[in-house]
């Protein structure tokens, strides 16, 4: 049996809608196309207001009507409650996110640290390695030579 939290989230679509809301207020129209502009796939207003109505029926968002012109759009931000319930949501999709994205992980052969995107990378002895930045690949050249020198 689904919990009351679970009902509300059922999909990627929903969580990355409540992932734009988190980010900043916004009206239906803007998480249409912030949704577009980044995963590349339009998400349909018979989805996008349901799923705000059921946010605002538990109070985890409120509605602010913003006079434009002589139109008025609504605006919705997330309350105290809304960012508790998406920190709690964003922790348990955390572990399917950090399991798609781990294969994609490289490490800086400097320092260590973990590397996602844009790692900069130095052929060093004929070997690729990849580093977080120059800073790093310099220290670990340095490294190597003094390593290369003792023996």
């Amino acid at each position: 049996m689904k919990n009351d939290e679970d009902s509300i989230l059922s999909d990627f679509t929903r969580f990355y809608l409540l992932v734009l809301l988190y980010e900043e207020a916004t009206h239906g129209y803007a998480l249409r196309q912030k949704f577009k502009e980044r995963i590349g796939k339009n998400v349909s207003y018979s989805l996008i207001y349901p799923f705000l109505e059921k946010l605002e029926k538990k109070k985890y968002i409120k509605l602010e009507l913003i006079k434009i012109g002589q139109k008025e759009k609504k605006k919705f931000h997330l309350t105290d409650k809304g960012k508790k319930f998406a920190e709690k949501m964003f922790q348990r999709f955390s572990g399917i996110i950090d399991t798609a994205i781990e294969p994609n992980i490289q490490i800086c052969a400097g320092c260590g640290v973990k590397l996602y995107q844009n790692a900069y990378q130095e052929v060093i002895d004929g070997k690729k390695h990849l580093f977080c930045c120059i800073h790093c690949a310099s220290a670990f050249k340095n490294q190597e030579k003094h390593n290369h020198n003792k023996n």
